[in-house]
């Protein structure tokens, strides 16, 4: 039986991906197939796959084997798995069991890209800047802030070199702290991200389980553009 996706609900389906990071493989089942602008779909009901999104890159998935790419549907708010450019889904049915695997490897890298942005957000607040945008993905990675105020510090090289020192200093201290890293769940449902008592913000992105698990945090001089104040950054997974 092929099951319209809209005719899912999000409370079908449980996001393993957000309870357990490091989590690779799961046995689930299917919810629904189906085709979308000739493109095969099928839901699990535990999805294991974090899909892109909030600045963060897809995991590396598969299902029974077969390669997969998550992608969150827009209309029943559903994570599906479909077939890649030119590929197959295997062949699935509704109820079917099914095992899920993702990349470890993939998935801890951009865990630890993604709280590390968390990191430098929370150390740029401490200079009074508001965040104005982020990206999360490999070799791309930045957090925008915007200041309330004129700093004259940035109108230099020196100024922008003795600020990024300050973000430098504020980021080790709170990884060589070691703090904990973990989500809570509002009254209306958002999920919130703490870095310990450092900071909070709503994301629907995987983390690692505390600072000390990031190592090459890295970040160059900031630069200032169209007024805002981009810091760039680098973070690994630390060896296991």
């Amino acid at each position: 039986m092929v099951q319209s996706i809209e005719g899912l609900r999000v409370g079908a389906q449980s996001s393993v991906y957000l309870d357990d990071t490091y989590l690779e493989q799961v046995d689930t089942r299917v919810i629904a197939v189906g085709e979308r602008d000739g493109t095969p779909w099928a839901a699990v009901e535990h999805c294991l796959f974090h899909p892109q999104g909030g600045g963060q890159p897809a995991d590396r998935a598969w299902l029974d084997g077969t390669e997969v790419i998550p992608v969150r549907d827009r209309e029943s708010g559903l994570v599906v798995a479909t077939a890649p450019e030119s590929g197959r889904l295997p062949p699935l049915v509704e109820g079917q069991k099914v095992r899920a695997r993702i990349d470890l490897q993939t998935r801890t890298a951009h865990a630890a890209l993604h709280t590390a942005g968390h990191l430098v957000e929370a150390a740029g607040r401490m200079q009074g800047w508001e965040m104005a945008g982020s990206n999360h993905f490999p070799g791309q990675a930045r957090i925008e802030f915007q200041a309330p105020g004129t700093d004259a510090r940035l109108a230099d090289p020196e100024g922008r070199e003795e600020v990024t020192d300050a973000l430098r200093s504020a980021v080790a201290a709170a990884v060589a702290d070691d703090l904990p890293v973990f989500a809570r769940f509002l009254a209306d449902g958002r999920r919130v991200v703490h870095l310990d008592a450092l900071h909070a913000a709503p994301c629907g992105g995987t983390h690692v389980r505390s600072l000390g698990d990031l190592a090459e945090v890295v970040l160059p001089t900031l630069r200032v553009k169209k007024g805002r104040i981009r810091v760039s950054y680098t973070a690994t997974h630390r060896s296991r």
